[in-house]
């Protein structure tokens, strides 16, 4: 669920106009999009890149690692179970209100195959200095700068504000990870910590939360097993957090404070 450099993405719904327009600022940052899927316009070429009718079909003729998906509601389930049967490791939902019996068919899918689902309702995933996947500012070098601090948010725009205050404060991001807002998605608070606790890339971790579920305290639960220091801020629930001994932070701007360049370093 880390963005790599040299990994191919697949955007499906890239002829429409979101999806046209974060493509474009995705490949202008370094991210390596290989294709779009549009079943009306396969045989075509957008943006310098094929399309083809399906991710199945595109999956076959060039390597597809992450799909991305541009798609509305009603037509999610089909394109997310596409890329899924495609084989592709990482499928980033960015999708908001897929009915809930869609959302249930997905994770079964998912959760028989090999795929990783980001979101659904997800902002996306950024490795500053390399390219990002989705809709937040991973164009915009001044609010996301290489660097060591992994962050996860389940919201878009608290997480471009955290790395915002990281990037003034001189504290750039190894990743941040767009888990997604909605109460059923496919990774977790615990999943992306696991995932930067395992990144030798990252050497601090800062949590973003919301009210809501049990994901923090789940997260807590892995949180005490690690060495790399974590900082907090939680709109809402607190207690089992600072319980695990991380600082939660009251403001966002705390954070930059809490993480100094020593933690960092």
């Amino acid at each position: 669920m880390i963005y790599r450099r040299g990994q191919k993405v697949l955007v499906q719904g890239i002829t429409g106009k979101q999806g046209s327009f974060w493509a474009t600022k995705m490949m202008e940052c370094g991210t390596d999009v290989v294709a779009g899927v549009n079943p009306k316009r396969s045989a075509e070429s957008h943006l310098g890149v094929p399309i083809f009718r399906s991710a199945v079909e595109a999956a076959r003729q060039q390597r597809c690692d992450i799909s991305v998906i541009f798609i509305p509601p009603a037509m999610a389930r089909d394109a997310v179970i596409d890329a899924i049967d495609a084989g592709i490791g990482t499928v980033v939902v960015l999708t908001e209100h897929i009915p809930s019996h869609d959302v249930l068919h997905i994770f079964g899918r998912a959760n028989a195959s090999k795929s990783r689902i980001v979101g659904p309702n997800t902002a996306g995933i950024v490795t500053p200095g390399e390219g990002f996947i989705g809709i937040m500012p991973g164009h915009n070098p001044n609010i996301f700068m290489p660097g060591n601090v992994g962050v996860i948010s389940r919201s878009g725009s608290l997480g471009t504000l955290m790395c915002l205050n990281l990037t003034r404060a001189g504290l750039g991001q190894s990743a941040f990870i767009g888990i997604g807002g909605d109460p059923i998605i496919g990774t977790t608070t615990r999943d992306a910590l696991v995932a930067l606790d395992r990144d030798e890339r990252t050497k601090a971790v800062v949590l973003v939360g919301e009210i809501g579920g049990a994901m923090e305290e789940e997260a807590a639960d892995y949180a005490r097993t690690m060495k790399k220091p974590i900082v907090s801020f939680i709109a809402g629930k607190r207690a089992a957090l600072e319980a695990a001994g991380i600082r939660v932070a009251d403001t966002p701007a705390e954070i930059a404070e809490f993480l100094t360049p020593a933690h960092a370093g």
